[in-house]
């Protein structure tokens, strides 16, 4: 067999050399990335190295072998994405029609279906992995805090990404510099969401959330503010009737505001509870803090409270919850018109990430953040530069 090594700035461009030297009976059989160092070792260059081979007695006669990925799979981790695409798809076309456990659609296994998948996701990350390999190495403890603040991976490279750019030609790179660039890059994805809390030009304030997450402590907050600051008149609606230690907890509060509560049990309760609160400025309604898994429980409330232009919706979520937790919950009450996220215990953490993971994924913007079970000290009203500030206010100097 005959053997060479080519060089390129890509696998696509190291194979047009292989073709062009060898044909189209080449294989691949190793391959690798290749980083060189300049600028005193701030800039790093990356290149392919491809080792290939051809039989130089030509092909046999004998029936032909099941068609292999170009890349030796001993090697993938060094394996581009396009190319491996590209082999997956060839591979898929030459699955028999006449399978009885083909897909109706689409004629692929589920079998293949699924280690398709699996093929793609172990690509995708090892693509990621080699543009941060490209990385300065002054960049990589801003990266990692990054992390430790659980941001996600999609914003990291996103902002990995713009640092590279920004200091490529940068003869010192610190983290001051670096936290300038990245509040920069995140105002941009946070600035056209509704920031701050109530707009007191709707009557009705629905707090929403599952159970545990302090929904009481916080409508409290909210309510002894809109009081003490803004004079209003206030009453309460409960219709967390499942736990009367809640009930009790909003009545001990409403008496420190006085202000009126209504106990709703059923949808007539409800109606019942607007009408004789309806002389009122605002009405805080506390809801069941239920399993919110289960969409019954969502269109039971649906039912039961009002979502019209009069009221303005939050959705409470606690950041000591796990954030594939918060987005199932998030995913549950998208049917109803939630305009802005509170989250509370954000001194029950070191990282918030989250709290920014998921304004962007689901376009919410951000009411108030609590920080304690003081009432009705211990909440903040969302502001836009604070959040950044929050952001990095464990960062390490």
């Amino acid at each position: 067999m005959k053997m060479k090594k080519y060089y390129a700035s890509s696998i696509p461009e190291a194979m047009k050399l292989v073709r062009a030297e060898l044909g189209e009976d080449a294989v691949i059989l190793n391959s690798k990335v290749v980083v060189t160092k300049k600028f005193f070792g701030i800039i790093k260059k990356k290149s392919f190295e491809v080792v290939a081979g051809v039989d130089s007695m030509g092909p046999s006669n004998s029936a032909p072998a099941p068609a292999a990925l170009p890349i030796t799979t001993a090697k993938k981790e060094h394996v581009s994405l396009h190319e491996m695409t590209k082999a997956v798809q060839a591979n898929m076309l030459q699955v028999p029609k006449n399978d009885v456990s083909l897909h109706e659609e689409t004629g692929i296994s589920e079998d293949l279906r699924k280690e398709i998948a699996d093929l793609k996701s172990l690509m995708h990350s090892m693509h990621k992995k080699t543009i941060q390999d490209q990385y300065p190495d002054e960049l990589l403890p801003f990266i990692e805090y990054l992390r430790q603040q659980e941001l996600s991976e999609e914003l990291i490279t996103t902002i990995g990404d713009e640092l590279f750019t920004h200091f490529k030609e940068a003869s010192e790179i610190n983290f001051s510099q670096c936290k300038m660039v990245t509040k920069n890059l995140l105002r941009k994805e946070l600035e056209n969401l509704p920031i701050g809390g109530l707009s007191y030009e709707k009557k009705y304030i629905n707090v929403l959330g599952p159970t545990g997450v302090g929904k009481t402590t916080t409508i409290a907050k909210m309510a002894a503010r809109a009081v003490l600051e803004k004079k209003k008149k206030i009453g309460f609606i409960t219709t967390d009737t499942y736990r009367i230690a809640a009930i009790e907890q909003l009545k001990t509060y409403a008496g420190l505001l006085q202000a009126p509560v209504e106990i709703a049990y059923n949808a007539t309760d409800f109606e019942q509870a607007i009408h004789r609160l309806s002389h009122l400025d605002l009405v805080f309604i506390d809801t069941a803090g239920r399993n919110y898994k289960e969409v019954k429980y969502v269109d039971d409330l649906q039912r039961l409270i009002k979502f019209d232009d009069q009221a303005e919706s939050f959705l409470v979520l606690a950041m000591t919850t796990k954030e594939k937790d918060m987005a199932n919950i998030v995913e549950q009450f998208k049917q109803l018109p939630i305009e802005k996220f509170i989250f509370t215990k954000i001194d029950e953490t070191n990282s918030i990430g989250t709290m920014v993971n998921l304004m962007i994924k689901y376009n919410k913007g951000l009411a108030y953040y609590t920080n304690g079970q003081e009432v009705p000290e211990d909440i903040e009203e969302a502001d836009l530069e604070a959040v950044l500030n929050l952001f990095f206010q464990g960062e390490e100097k």
